[in-house]
């Protein structure tokens, strides 16, 4: 029987993806920094120092969701510094310890942001030239150089997927303030916007995640993921509007006027995100594994929008 450690076991895609893996009758070791259920290893705050060795014994796979993430109102003196720590020196000190202990597969979940914040003429391929823009992304990026030496010095194989923002009813982040701002019928000054994003739902990574898990053709590979599709920030304010029975409350100011009081603001990566377009190719997953996107766009956006209204309402 399959034996795999999840890190970020009680996050937002961590829980999906071991329930899913659960379901398949697979031994998963749910590594979480506090333990509340029986099932959970607790391996408190990740560092270059974690004795990952008792939750490594048996596995086959290790797939590394653990990360410190965009921290809103940044208070570390070295931001870039405090990123490292987790998202590169404890990843590697985990490959290191799982190449030790025979893993056969260590798949690490990067982030689209490796490659960029933004697309124009062309969407991001594997083929583009990485350009961390920030120094979660930047860390992100040098993890997975990381990953690969390790795993070039050993038999172990790595998987390296970088999602784009990853969309459901109890996703974090912009997403979530996005479906509350619909929710409660906000105006928003984003009509005139016309860009094209890719996003994938929680499903579909979780999917592909499982894909990789056993695909030979997936070994010392890195894919960029995605529902395949692009939406504009007003079609997809619309989209969740009409999901949720509520009105479309957008109104027109000129795009340069937007970015002008996000700079002043210092809200640069919201108007980036809420503005600029950045559209991935996903040929090399679909060509290479075989892989479609299970949930459409639009479906995975109605099904996100009605089970976030349900869930305020319990």
């Amino acid at each position: 029987m399959a034996k795999i450690l999840v890190t970020g076991a009680n996050g937002f895609v961590g829980s999906a993806l071991c329930d899913s893996l659960r379901e398949q009758g697979i031994n998963v070791i749910a590594a979480v920094r506090r333990s509340a259920y029986e099932n959970e290893y607790e391996v408190g705050s990740i560092s270059a120092l974690t004795d990952w060795i008792p939750a490594l014994e048996g596995c086959n796979t290790v797939i590394h969701l653990a990360a410190r993430v965009h921290v809103m109102n940044e208070k570390n003196i070295n931001p870039l510094a405090a990123f490292r720590a987790v998202n590169v020196d404890a990843t590697i000190n985990l490959a290191r310890q799982a190449a030790q202990c025979n893993v056969e597969r260590f798949i690490f979940i990067s982030s689209i942001g490796v490659n960029g914040a933004e697309t124009f003429s062309e969407p991001f391929s594997e083929l583009s030239k990485p350009q961390p823009h920030s120094d979660y992304a930047l860390s992100k990026f040098e993890a997975e150089e990381g990953v690969k030496d390790i795993c070039a010095q050993s038999s172990m194989k790595f998987v390296i997927i970088r999602p784009p923002l990853i969309y459901g009813s109890s996703a974090p982040g912009n997403f979530k303030s996005l479906l509350k701002f619909v929710q409660k019928g906000l105006f928003l000054p984003l009509s005139l916007v016309k860009n094209q994003r890719s996003m994938v739902a929680l499903d579909n990574l979780v999917n592909f995640i499982k894909v990789c898990i056993e695909h030979p053709k997936a070994a010392n590979q890195t894919f960029l993921v995605s529902d395949g599709e692009s939406i504009s920030t007003p079609q997809l304010i619309r989209l969740l509007s009409l999901c949720m029975g509520k009105p479309a409350r957008l109104f027109p100011l000129p795009v340069c006027i937007l970015k002008l009081g996000a700079f002043l603001l210092g809200r640069k990566v919201m108007y980036q995100q809420l503005c600029g377009s950045l559209q991935i190719d996903i040929t090399k997953a679909q060509d290479l594994l075989g892989w479609i996107p299970p949930v459409h766009m639009n479906d995975g956006l109605h099904d996100a929008a009605e089970r976030y209204l349900s869930e305020k309402i319990i």
